[in-house]
């Protein structure tokens, strides 16, 4: 099965440049910097003594807190940061940390992933979340540099795939050094794929920083303080306009009420006002720095890195993927912001996340608009529960420092 892999990736390198140009003119990709993810760099080589492969904003996201402390460690020269995103190259930017720096990750070709590895020489390699390549394990498997697979998440359909080529996983997993799932599901899902050391450390997304550098911003506070604002995080295609019938029911109850929608994708920004166009719904963006007057309805974020923000300035989000067939988005930021959190029914990504929120009465799963509004008109006029905020920095806390004593005894 690896040579049917090989041929498939071989393929994909040779139609990359083709691929690469249809996404640069769509702007998913960086035109100057593209070509790392054919291993050409106009960075100087360095030798790394951590690997770190995220490979989106909130699988980077996620492991901040594990590089603000493994660069504290003196033994630790040199980190390096990959993703696959465009938009996690920008947060990574303003990340601005001392130690480490960022490349794309290559494409999983055998010949690209051996000269990753050679050029980069990485003594151990983390990757978060569900990111399993192939060659880039084999590879690294040959130079036996330990691979870890941190936070790790496997849902059932992953699962199924997998198992459809029985042989090609076991020789897969077989090259896990270390995996720390996020969930009992994944623990499960790990064991069937015969991972040999599996550790429990809990989901990471749990921590949150204490204090986190341009949270608290006065002029974005002032901005909103004759309103009654709630948020929409994480929304997908046709959630808005749910939303934006939601807005209308509720504003008759508050003439002053602004909806924050934190669209998950924010290429949909001109879709997304289009559709609150149509609904009569007047809207402003994040970026655009307008004020907000008496007939604003809808306060449109059109930038990467700043949602905690707006969920510091909340105490109710509505958290998308839910309504629709997608599994849901990670509530967790929200929720340590002391934001109550809504969401519909399809939760299936994060189902033990959900189920810890709704079992401490942190959360409302619904896809009523009458219950969601009922809900929405309670709580505008509560403070945050600060004992929720407590709860989750506590179990944050010691669920990153497990994570970190497995980490180290292959980093020290």
């Amino acid at each position: 099965m690896y040579f049917l892999y090989a041929i498939l990736t071989n393929l994909a390198v040779i139609i990359s440049p083709l691929i690469f140009i249809y996404r640069i003119l769509k702007g998913k990709e960086d035109p100057q910097r593209f070509k790392e993810k054919i291993c050409i760099y106009s960075r100087k080589r360095t030798k790394n003594k951590v690997w770190i492969h995220a490979a989106s904003i909130g699988e980077l996201m996620s492991v901040v807190p594990i590089i603000k402390k493994l660069e504290k460690n003196k033994k630790i020269k040199s980190i390096i940061v990959t993703t696959t995103t465009t938009s996690s190259a920008k947060i990574f930017k303003k990340l601005r940390f001392k130690k480490t720096f960022h490349v794309y990750f290559p494409l999983d070709n055998n010949f690209l992933t051996k000269r990753f590895i050679n050029y980069w020489q990485p003594e151990t390699a983390i990757f978060v979340d569900s990111e399993i390549w192939p060659n880039m394990y084999k590879n690294l498997k040959i130079k036996k540099i330990p691979i870890i697979i941190l936070n790790a998440r496997i849902v059932k359909k992953t699962l199924d795939r997998w198992q459809i080529f029985p042989g090609f996983a076991k020789e897969v997993f077989d090259k896990i050094t270390l995996a720390l799932p996020s969930n009992l599901e994944t623990l499960k899902y790990l064991k069937q794929l015969q991972v040999k050391n599996i550790r429990v450390a809990g989901n990471l997304k749990y921590y949150g920083e204490k204090n986190v550098e341009g949270i608290n911003d006065k002029h974005l506070k002032n901005k909103f303080n004759n309103s009654k604002i709630w948020c929409a995080a994480s929304t997908h295609k046709n959630e808005e306009i749910f939303l934006g019938k939601l807005h209308k029911n509720l504003k008759k109850n508050y003439k002053q009420l602004i909806t924050i929608i934190i669209p998950r994708h924010i290429n949909r920004v001109s879709q997304i006002i289009d559709d609150m166009n149509k609904l009569g719904l007047k809207t402003i963006t994040n970026s655009s720095n307008l004020k907000i007057k008496d007939d604003t309805d809808i306060f449109l974020v059109d930038s990467y890195g700043v949602s905690s923000k707006f969920y510091n300035l909340t105490n109710i989000t509505f958290v998308g993927g839910s309504l629709i067939a997608h599994g849901g988005q990670n509530p967790l930021e929200p929720a340590r912001f002391g934001n109550f959190i809504i969401n519909g029914p399809n939760v299936n990504n994060f189902k033990e996340i959900y189920s810890f929120l709704m079992k401490r009465k942190m959360s409302l799963t619904t896809s009523s608009s009458l219950k969601m509004e009922k809900i929405i008109l309670k709580k505008l006029n509560h403070k945050k529960n600060n004992q929720n905020i407590k709860k989750i920095i506590k179990i944050g806390q010691q669920i990153l420092d497990k994570n970190l004593l497995y980490i180290n005894k292959y980093i020290i």
